[in-house]
């Protein structure tokens, strides 16, 4: 069973990217991943900046971080779009989680890994304009983006107001169906002498 981290480059209250992360992660574990869901508020880090590295070596989150993308095998990241690319929450995180660390590489906590990437957005185009810039971060970072992404246009009247879920899941569906697939094919390629 696939290890799979999952979270929202949102942390506001209301976010249709946290509403769209969760019901991924339902999803994903009736598909048979062990999934785990993360609230980047619960790891607040500063503003990258090389002078406070420094001084100050790497913050504790993302120290908390960089173990937890170490210990699974992929990512399933929900994000909204601004300005046509990645929030600064999201790019922050991903760049302090791949800063050198006592000695070892920033890419180790990217390497064979999985990600499958979401996004959410009240507008028409869905994000659709920041799930590129998301895939060539995470590609630069030796991430295996899956090739399909799931973009949800009209956030605002796509999940239903009575219980959360999406109307319309079967695209979702397909998704972290080849999530679990691809990362479980890539785990027994691995193991083999």
């Amino acid at each position: 069973m696939p290890k799979i981290l999952a979270f929202s480059g949102s942390i506001r209250r209301e976010s249709w990217n946290r509403k769209l992360i969760r019901v991924a992660v339902d999803a994903t574990r009736a598909a048979g991943g062990d999934v785990t869901l993360i609230d980047l508020a619960d790891y607040p880090l500063p503003l990258y900046n090389g002078d406070l590295e420094e001084r100050d070596g790497l913050p504790d989150n993302a120290q908390r971080l960089k173990a937890l993308f170490k210990e699974h095998d992929a990512l399933l990241i929900a994000s909204p779009e601004y300005n046509s690319s990645m929030p600064p929450l999201l790019k922050n995180t991903l760049d302090w989680v791949s800063r050198e660390w006592q000695g070892e590489s920033g890419l180790v906590p990217y390497q064979n890994k999985v990600a499958a990437i979401l996004a959410a957005t009240p507008g028409t185009f869905g994000g659709m304009r920041m799930l590129p810039h998301l895939r060539q971060v995470l590609n630069t970072l030796g991430v295996l983006v899956l090739p399909g992404q799931f973009s949800l246009a009209h956030a605002d009247a796509a999940f239903d107001p009575e219980n959360g879920a999406l109307k319309s899941p079967a695209r979702l569906h397909t998704l972290v169906v080849e999530l679990v697939k691809t990362t479980t094919a890539l785990a027994r390629t691995a193991d083999r002498p």
